[in-house]
């Protein structure tokens, strides 16, 4: 399959929605409203990084990065999530695409590292390793992980934007 991972544009938005939709329904842990809260970002310039996986022409896959906040003030966090991919394409080196582009332009950044909760299984390929002590309240510790970039040795709680809340 021929992917091209690019910026989205504003023609994107239903494809990512849809998709976003599409990818998470069948997950025991999904919320429901993840294709909400990536509009929720957009719209209030908090989406960072908005990266799809175009197909022909076709979105098949979307990742969101927004800003994180460090409880000591430290600059340069994000958080990567919502990440989807058509279902019918999983497994497929799509999402492995979206994140290590993703990781190229958080370096570009000079980013401190990126935050997100997730399947330590599958992220520890990516790099991400578990920081339990480091979560934020209300987030699962056993999930919650991060990319180490500038700063190689995190030791401070990152939260998520306020919008992830609610």
């Amino acid at each position: 399959m021929d992917i091209v991972i690019r910026p989205e544009t504003p023609a994107d938005r239903a494809a990512i929605w849809d998709i976003t939709k599409r990818a998470f329904a069948p997950m025991p842990y999904a919320g429901g409203n993840e294709q909400d809260l990536i509009d929720r970002l957009r719209d209030a310039g908090a989406l960072e990084i908005s990266l799809v996986a175009d197909s022909k022409g076709r979105v098949v896959g979307h990742a969101a990065f927004s800003p994180a906040f460090a409880a000591d003030g430290s600059p340069g966090w994000y958080a990567l999530g919502p990440i989807s991919v058509e279902p019918d394409l999983q497994r497929s080196g799509i999402g492995k695409a979206l994140i290590a582009e993703g990781e190229r332009l958080l370096r570009e950044r000079d980013a401190a590292g990126c935050v997100l909760v997730g399947n330590p299984a599958y992220y520890s390929r990516f790099g991400f390793r578990p920081f339990p002590d480091l979560a934020p309240p209300g987030e699962p510790a056993a999930y919650f992980q991060i990319l180490p970039l500038r700063v190689s040795n995190p030791d401070t709680v990152i939260g998520f934007h306020r919008l992830f809340y609610g």
